[in-house]
């Protein structure tokens, strides 16, 4: 197999000086996951990674981008010197796209994007090479990363671009340059840097800025803002594709069911019948799992293979993922299903959780209550801007929230829900995640199904993790 980067060809791209002749496997920012052989990148962020360095080298780094030599680093170690280590990342990524022959896929959106993402990765890493961004690796320094470590010899990329302001994705998508751009959808996020959704879809359109020509757009039809999405597509002379529940989409969804953790996928492309299965419940993963199978097509792979493939695919950690938490090392019937949806949180991704929620079916009789019960732990929803407060307290209206049967909040947003929820779903609401989360153990039972979710910097995982460690696995010998 041929190495990633040899020193000639990371000194040649980012301009720097290096020494030696060194090849790396990959590229890392972080220590702790470094693998022996990989290019370290001492990016400054929280911290400055100039102070890793040798802790790098030591674990086996073929070389570390820098651009300065750090203290207790050998002058003759194997650096490579740049004067601005972001932009060398960048030039790195360039060179990555320019020389790969692979169909590249860029996925931005509201709600959706690492799961959309995820599932393309798994659709078509049965036709092909994918290499795909890692995590919800999608900002400044995220997305160089996934194209700089892209092999040369993939078939397929599929890159995850996301964005907190305005202008944010226009470098990354010249960067990129997908044959391929979709956007899942446009909803309330990040309303503290913006005046409406209106303004949100045009951020999100700045996607189609770096589309290579004859490129594909891949639209929601269903959203308010589509007229403003089609516009900037055509503008940017992509070929447009579409997709949701009217029917003149041209990946139309015309039903879905789910249970025991299987959504069943009714839909139809140019009249075609289209019937799948995806290995998670839910609606929003249904319109996800259209929007894949249009630019699986686009970038012409075997659509009927993908969507077998997408009974494969489950969510990851922190995007829906279900677990089942054993309460008894004997008895394997007391448990308690878990849906760890803590990764990120706006009214959108909250309505689409209920929904799955709602449609969940718990176990009636085995714990203190006679029937099993839906309950939902949540925490602040961030970045919404002068209406927060409305909006999380709106959730207390949403259709289904009638089949929710006792929600726990925490944080001083989601207090305004614990107010407009009517008594009987009133949980407890606490001041932080930290004080909710233990309180967790106390208010769980055997039977339930329980819902974790919240933005990520309201640290709603504190509430997975601490329901996590409740667990006490089964011994077959007992």
């Amino acid at each position: 197999m041929s190495a990633l980067w040899t020193a000639a060809e990371a000194a040649a791209a980012t301009g720097g000086t290096t020494s030696g002749d060194w090849q790396a496997g990959g590229v890392s920012i972080d220590t702790r996951t470094l693998a022996p052989g990989d290019l370290f990148v001492a990016l400054k962020d929280v911290r400055d990674g100039h102070d890793f360095v040798a802790a790098a080298l030591t674990k086996g780094a073929a070389a570390a981008l820098v651009s300065r030599v750090p203290e207790g680093v050998a002058t003759d170690a194997p650096l490579l010197l740049v004067d601005d280590v972001l932009a060398a990342l960048e030039a790195l990524a360039r060179a990555a796209r320019a020389r790969t022959k692979a169909q590249v896929i860029a996925i931005t959106g509201s709600v959706g994007k690492t799961s959309t993402k995820d599932m393309a990765a798994t659709v078509l890493a049965g036709q092909g090479l994918v290499h795909a961004a890692e995590m919800s690796l999608n900002n400044h320094w995220g997305v160089p990363l996934t194209l700089a470590r892209l092999p040369r010899d993939a078939d397929f990329a599929v890159v995850e671009i996301g964005m907190n302001h305005p202008g944010e994705i226009t470098p990354l998508s010249r960067l990129a340059r997908p044959h391929v751009a979709l956007i899942t959808t446009v909803a309330e996020a990040h309303m503290a840097a913006f005046a409406s959704v209106r303004d949100i879809a045009r951020a999100k359109a700045e996607v189609f800025a770096g589309l290579e020509p004859g490129g594909t757009a891949i639209l929601n039809l269903d959203i308010a803002t589509f007229g403003i999405l089609e516009t900037a597509a055509a503008q940017a002379g992509a070929r447009i594709v579409t997709f949701g529940t009217k029917r003149r989409a041209d990946y139309h969804l015309k039903g879905v069911a789910w249970r025991d953790g299987i959504t069943s996928v009714q839909a139809e492309n140019q009249g075609q019948p289209c019937l799948f299965r995806i290995g998670a419940p839910g609606r929003h993963l249904a319109m996800n799992a259209l929007a894949v199978l249009a630019a699986v097509d686009a970038v012409g792979a075997d659509r009927v293979v993908a969507a077998l493939d997408l009974a494969r695919w489950q969510p990851p950690v922190g995007r829906g993922e279900r677990t089942w938490i054993h309460l008894d090392k004997v008895d394997e019937h007391l448990r308690l299903e878990l849906i760890d949806d803590a990764y990120n949180a706006n009214p959108a991704s909250m309505a689409a959780a209920f929904e799955v929620l709602a449609g969940s079916i718990p176990v009636d009789g085995l714990g203190r209550h006679a029937r099993g019960r839906r309950v939902a732990f949540l925490t602040d929803m961030l970045e919404l801007g002068p209406e927060a407060a409305a909006k999380h307290a709106a959730l207390a209206v949403l259709p289904a929230m009638q089949s929710v049967n006792v929600v726990h909040t925490a944080g001083p947003l989601m207090q305004h829900l614990h107010r407009a929820l009517p008594g009987e779903k009133q949980g407890e609401w606490h001041e932080s995640a930290e004080k909710l989360a233990a309180r967790a153990h106390r208010l769980l039972d055997a039977g339930d199904v329980v819902m974790v979710k919240g933005s990520k910097g309201s640290r709603a995982s504190l509430i997975v993790e601490t329901i996590r460690r409740l667990n006490k696995p089964v011994d077959p010998e007992q």
